[in-house]
């Protein structure tokens, strides 16, 4: 039997460990999605080196790896800053990419739309013969990942998303970075991002006050706004803010009707997150009850739309789990007004 050494520190990411042996490293993602009751394991082997036999009927996924598609934006930043977003063959619903970098290279015609996420076309997939698809899921079923696995393309599940520290899913870079043998740069970025949000965090402990904070927008009937325990409501509290839900245990999301919302947040002093809304009149048209909290009327509301792709793609949702650093400093600002330039916010504007 082969004996592994785990070796590679994971410090905020609860979700995937790294063991590393003289001939193979073993990845396991240990949850894969809420609820499981089983992860998965990856076996790496370099590709000039011969597949241990303790591994025959394992999945073996030969590094580094040259080629990949990926299913989510929230891969793409780590590619790029690993220096691979090169190895990115194809993508579905291309449009959703935020990334100059990406999008040049698919208007190149470098990088392929592969359909959309629930009905990829797999021949095309096929064509690109990426050495990796990486996907994430959000149930038992695979879906189209598990066809594509028979056919005989390697696929890995990043369950990012899982994550409740925002430096968690930060460190997921690691995740990727062992595919393409690239740890040691992995490491040194995510040290990076985590120096940048430890200093935020000790401004944020300087602040003069806690301003009370709710979060969300009504969906039909439903106010859906972040559980006590959901990573957004970890970097509101980690800025300085009082989550008015803090004291929820929960890290999905809450479904409310309005006027719980109202009763508890109606003089609340800021309104953080307000979905595809990029105005207040544009919010009122919606529901003119928003009119009705104090963060409305007295311009207190932001929403993570500042930066937005020529096709439509958002970069808080592309880029924000790579550099919560870059969220918690724009929080920062906002919550404090000692601190705020509105000129310096990078993903957050307020709505006029």
């Amino acid at each position: 039997m082969v004996e592994l050494d785990s070796k590679i520190q994971i410090k905020y990411a609860t979700g995937f460990i790294i063991d590393e042996g003289d001939s193979f490293t073993k990845v396991t993602v240990s949850s894969p999605f809420q609820g499981a009751q089983n992860g998965f394991s990856y076996f790496l082997v370099p590709k000039n080196a011969t597949v241990p036999e303790i591994l025959l009927n394992k999945s073996v996924i030969r590094t580094p790896i040259k080629s990949i598609v990926c299913t989510s934006t929230t891969h793409l930043p780590i590619l790029e800053y690993l220096d691979e977003d090169g190895a990115l063959k194809g993508f579905p619903d291309t449009d959703y990419i935020s990334s100059i970098k990406i999008r040049e290279r698919i208007e190149n015609g470098d990088v392929v739309d592969i359909g959309k996420e629930q009905g990829m076309n797999i021949e095309l997939l096929l064509s690109l013969a990426p050495e990796l698809v990486m996907g994430y899921m959000v149930s038992p079923d695979m879906g189209q990942l598990d066809q594509i696995s028979k056919l005989g393309i390697p696929v890995v599940i990043n369950a990012e998303y899982r994550e409740a520290h925002p430096l968690g899913r930060a460190e997921w870079i690691k995740f990727v970075a062992v595919f393409f043998d690239k740890l040691d740069l992995a490491d040194s970025v995510f040290s990076e991002i985590e120096s940048s949000y430890n200093d935020a965090l000790l401004l944020a402990q300087s602040a003069k006050s806690k301003p009370t904070v709710f979060s969300g927008v009504v969906y039909g009937d439903t106010w859906f706004l972040p559980g006590g325990r959901n990573y957004a409501s970890s970097i509101i509290q980690d800025a300085g803010g009082q989550y008015l839900w803090n004291d929820d245990t929960t890290s999905g999301f809450l479904e409310l009707g309005f006027e719980s919302v109202y009763e508890k947040a109606v003089d609340a002093d800021y309104w953080i997150g307000t979905a595809s809304y990029s105005s207040l009149e544009a919010l009122s048209k919606a529901d003119v009850r928003y009119e009705m909290f104090d963060a409305f009327k007295n311009k207190k509301v932001f929403t993570y739309n500042k930066r937005i792709g020529e096709k439509g793609g958002n970069e808080y949702l592309e880029l924000g789990y790579l550099r919560p650093d870059l969220i918690l400093n724009d929080l920062v600002m906002i919550l404090h007004p000692e601190f705020y330039d509105p000129d310096e916010l990078f993903f957050f504007m307020p709505l006029e």
